[in-house]
């Protein structure tokens, strides 16, 4: 990601409203990051969040024309997706709701031992790693749908509480202490369960099989290990553009960020190659 400054994106919002197609895709190119890992975190499934990005980016391209720079441009864009991903109900885990006494309550008695080889001759250790990002993330789902962007935003991302609470609308002592309540509901949970971040008796590698059979991970479909990762420091750039950020922030390691999948992009240079673009720049 190239990160811009808020007065650069300012420029490129103007050119970009204009007309100007090269100022729209380096808009796009900026964000579609940050938006494709909020969904992830959201979602928690590659598949959904790719959906949602692609809804999120065509709803900010749409809406472009109503951004004033009354706030910075990322955190318009965070606004966006953050209240379009508080009410999607198309993905997965919208049907088929989670919550923690579930999740305990299977990794305390689920029947690993009787589960036999499904790795497909792939390696335990790549499946281990699957297994391991892909838990992590869907344990997320056991929150509310609010809890879950908090969390999100003040760990993954580490906005600032004000900015944060702009973005969920709620005040900064609000949100300052829903995030605290939830990072502890976490970290308890990890804790107790949890033998990868915490002092928990599960590991991922003795259950890959009982993963594979109910299909929390597919051998031949290995989204999290296949992904490129983004470093830390550069998906922290992102605040630069935003607001100075908080330092509560309590370290969640299995809160790593992917680059937006190509298939996403080959989508996003259709549309922005497409006939209906100035359609979509005048609505």
């Amino acid at each position: 990601m190239n990160k811009k400054t808020n007065e650069e994106l300012l420029a490129l919002v103007e050119k970009a409203t204009a007309g100007d197609k090269k100022s729209l895709e380096t808009l796009v190119t900026n964000v579609q990051d940050i938006i494709f890992n909020l969904s992830l975190r959201m979602l928690g499934t590659f598949a959904d969040a790719e959906d949602a990005t692609q809804d999120i980016l065509l709803k900010m391209i749409t809406h472009l024309s109503s951004f004033r720079g009354e706030s910075s441009f990322t955190t318009w864009v965070f606004s966006i997706a953050a209240n379009h991903l508080k009410t999607y109900k198309k993905h997965m885990f919208a049907h088929y709701p989670l919550s923690f006494e579930y999740y305990g309550d299977d990794i305390k008695n689920g029947k690993i031992q009787d589960v036999p080889d499904l790795t497909q001759n792939v390696e335990k250790d790549i499946l281990a790693e699957e297994l391991k990002m892909s838990c992590t993330n869907v344990m997320l789902q056991c929150l509310d749908m609010e809890s879950r962007c908090i969390f999100i935003l003040g760990t993954m991302f580490k906005i600032d509480s004000r900015i944060a609470g702009d973005i969920l609308e709620m005040t900064p002592e609000a949100y300052r202490q829903r995030l605290f309540r939830i990072r502890r509901k976490m970290a308890d949970f990890l804790g107790q369960y949890c033998g990868e971040y915490g002092s928990g008796k599960c590991k991922c590698k003795d259950r890959v099989n009982y993963a594979i059979q109910n299909h929390r991970i597919n051998p031949l479909q290995l989204d999290y290990t296949v992904a490129t990762e983004i470093p830390i420091k550069t998906m922290f750039e992102v605040k630069n553009a935003m607001e100075d950020i908080d330092d509560l922030s309590q370290n969640f390691s299995f809160c790593k960020s992917y680059q937006s999948p190509e298939r996403i992009k080959h989508l996003i240079q259709e549309l922005l190659d497409s006939t209906q673009l100035s359609i979509i720049q005048n609505s």
